[in-house]
């Protein structure tokens, strides 16, 4: 198994049981504990997990959000079989809006260019992607931009999405449960991704399995305002029947 192949692996043990111990890890993989204690600290620099005493537990247990450069560096692999279906949902031609987040952008890297769009987004690593590209018409909300997710939010981000229609948005979540619906840690973020469902004929959410189950501070939307949500093949059986039962279409990349 390659490092990136164990660190990987190494997350999705934390964020399933809620710690990794260090020993536990190293008879797993068949690693030493020195082993183990790098990959660990190569986690914990990239923003995903938090030493702490003889192991570790990933960062959305205290309450902590990872700057997006750390989030677009995991998973990566899965993102983009997500974004690769998520061009299915795309109309023929018209309005859509893109959503700030690492599968989101991966979604805006392989728009079609042979289709004329209008593109709405929040997110200005989207927006400095799509300046250039001669078959989108692009409309960017203004806003606070929260250096973390680089993200317009606020009431100028939620005041012109008031007055916008869009045929599809394609909208990014931390967490996905029956329980909470679509939750995310910041409530400014929220605000703005609640009024992108509001202004959209249909609402494509775009997330990894790792964010099923994990609940944040601030709810979005419920599961009944989704028509489709598209995730990676990693998640849970059972998990995927619950949220199936619940509302959305489920697709799973």
């Amino acid at each position: 198994m390659y490092a990136e192949e164990r660190h990987q692996a190494m997350v999705l043990l934390a964020r399933q049981q809620g710690r990794v111990e260090v020993v536990a890890l190293a008879a797993d993989f068949d690693v030493t504990p020195e082993t183990v204690r790098r990959d660990l600290t190569a986690l914990e620099r990239q923003g995903v997990l938090r030493r702490v005493h003889g192991g570790a537990i990933p960062v959305e247990r205290l309450g902590f959000e990872p700057a997006l450069a750390a989030r677009d560096a995991v998973m990566t692999g899965e993102k983009e079989r997500i974004a690769k279906l998520a061009l299915a949902e795309l109309p023929e031609e018209g309005a859509i809006l893109l959503d700030a987040g690492s599968t989101t952008a991966r979604i805006a890297e392989i728009l079609p260019t042979d289709r004329e769009f209008t593109v709405v987004t929040n997110a200005i690593p989207i927006a400095s992607l799509l300046a250039v590209r001669p078959n989108i018409t692009l409309l960017i909300l203004g806003g606070r931009v929260r250096g973390r997710t680089l993200a317009a939010v606020d009431q100028w981000a939620v005041g012109l999405l008031r007055d916008t229609f869009v045929d599809v948005a394609f909208i990014g979540a931390n967490g996905i449960s029956k329980q909470r619906g679509l939750t995310t840690p910041d409530s400014t973020e929220a605000g703005v991704k609640s009024a992108m469902i509001a202004a959209a004929r249909r609402t494509v959410v775009v997330a990894d399995h790792t964010k099923f189950g994990n609940d944040h501070f601030a709810r979005f939307g419920k599961l009944e305002d989704v028509d489709t949500l598209i995730t990676d093949n990693g998640l849970d059986g059972d998990v995927a029947d619950e949220i199936a039962a619940s509302g959305p279409r489920l697709v799973l990349a």
